[in-house]
């Protein structure tokens, strides 16, 4: 009998003390040299490929592929760079079976595309490992331009602009900056302290400062750093986690998955971080996969996803689904919580079971089920906490037009903090460096 059996409730450390260095090491280990050339090599290199087209920051994919196959791979890290400063991480968390992968003509044809993450992983971390950094500034315009937010979005606004010589001031609101890549993945996917090594080596080009601790609203106003600096990019993500809506949701237990993700990826050591034996998580999403998969690797015994809608319906993209059912994880769809029970903490939540109407909405069959449950966790999305005074808002984000503009004159939003576009790395990566482009020719303009 495992301790994981014995031992009732959420604790720390069900599993042996050797079973967390191997669960949470890295998923997909990175290619070799060797394998590099080799997966290079299926590429065909094609004119307007569709690859390039689904990536949402637009790298040339043949391109940095040919110079991996040639054996310049710094070379095709520059080039992924120029569109990407956050290729590595990029590399390593992105849906690239529903991006750039599934429009490979490889998985067309054979179903089985060149794998261009882990060739763009194998460019950009042979460059970081020879270090230095593949861009300098432009000359100093004397032109200061303040960041809120130091996640994807905020961290490749910042970038983009000191290469175009301004001076950057990022706010962020945590001890340390990342945004989603230092705190909201999965562990495994980002091993070694990555997310922070990742942002000292963008930092190292110089003109950008980040001042942690800073929470807009509290500490900084949007019209206090509009009366200090030339222009103002908003990129601080959604820090509001949706509620369940259901009776019994305070009880004992019953957690954010955003937060139980933070907590895992910053905690040294992983026996330290308390799970339950029997663990739900509502949501259908990359968050909900990564909270039940993550707790199976602590030592849970049953984890179950509940979903309201069909399976074909998650976001997660059916690659993630996988991982999580190879992981022991359950799927349970089709069923939406109507309350929590138990005396104190969570004992049970009970699910109805949802049919979808002929308007697309949700309602609810009569059928109901309760599942056991010591832990709970809620992903069911995260919500934008007070729009500053002036922004409109639409969809509960802020509402943007172009390359980021905001209603007001001189502020500018990206990421998911932003309306439109996907929720994902790249996608902020890229709405951060489009608004950039766009605040430079903005600023260009007054002179």
């Amino acid at each position: 009998m495992t301790n994981s059996q014995l031992t009732p409730g959420v604790v720390p450390g069900r599993l042996p003390a050797a079973a967390y260095a191997e669960n949470f090491a890295d998923h997909e280990p990175p290619l070799d040299a060797h394998e590099a050339h080799v997966a290079a090599d299926r590429c065909y290199f094609c004119h307007d490929a569709p690859c390039v087209t689904a990536c949402p920051t637009g790298i040339d994919i043949p391109l940095f592929v040919r110079q991996i196959a040639t054996g310049t791979a710094e070379a095709a890290a520059r080039t992924i760079w120029s569109a990407n400063i956050l290729g590595g991480m990029c590399a390593r968390v992105c849906p690239t079976e529903t991006l750039c992968e599934e429009a490979c003509v490889r998985e067309a044809a054979e179903g089985k595309p060149v794998e261009i993450g882990r060739l763009q992983r194998f460019a950009t971390d042979t460059a970081m490992a020879r270090g230095g950094h593949p861009f300098a500034r432009a000359p100093v315009t004397g032109r200061r331009v303040a960041v809120v937010g130091a996640g994807p979005a905020g961290l490749a606004c910042a970038h983009r602009l000191a290469m175009k010589g301004h001076d950057v001031v990022i706010y962020d609101a945590r001890p340390k900056p990342g945004g989603l890549n230092e705190y909201g993945i999965a562990t495994y996917k980002a091993t070694g302290g990555f997310a922070q090594r990742e942002v000292e080596w963008l930092l190292s080009i110089g003109g950008i400062e980040i001042r942690n601790g800073m929470v807009l609203g509290r500490d900084i106003t949007l019209a206090g750093l509009q009366a200090e600096y030339d222009a103002v990019f908003l990129g601080m993500g959604l820090a509001g986690v949706n509620a369940l809506g259901a009776p019994g949701e305070d009880r004992g237990h019953v957690g954010n998955a955003v937060d139980f993700i933070a907590r895992l990826r910053q905690a040294e050591d992983r026996s330290i971080v308390p799970v339950g034996r029997d663990v739900v998580v509502v949501g259908g999403g990359m968050t909900a996969v990564d909270a039940a998969v993550q707790s199976k690797l602590l030592g849970a015994e049953n984890v179950t996803i509940v979903y309201r809608r069909d399976q074909a319906r998650m976001s997660a993209s059916g690659h993630e689904q996988d991982h999580a059912t190879s992981a022991g994880v359950r799927i349970v769809t089709n069923a939406a919580p109507v309350a929590v029970h138990g005396n104190g903490a969570v004992a049970e939540v009970e699910f109805a079971y949802t049919e979808e109407g002929p308007d697309g909405r949700l309602r609810p069959t009569g059928e109901t089920f309760r599942l056991k449950a010591d832990q709970l966790f809620k992903a069911i999305g995260q919500r934008l906490e007070g729009a500053p005074d002036g922004l409109a808002v639409q969809g509960g984000k802020i509402a943007v037009t172009g390359p980021g503009r905001t209603g007001l004159p001189g502020v500018w939003a990206g990421g998911d903090c932003a309306a439109g576009g996907e929720d994902l790395t790249v996608t902020a990566v890229a709405e951060g460096r489009d608004a950039a482009e766009d605040i430079h020719l903005a600023l260009a303009a007054r002179t």
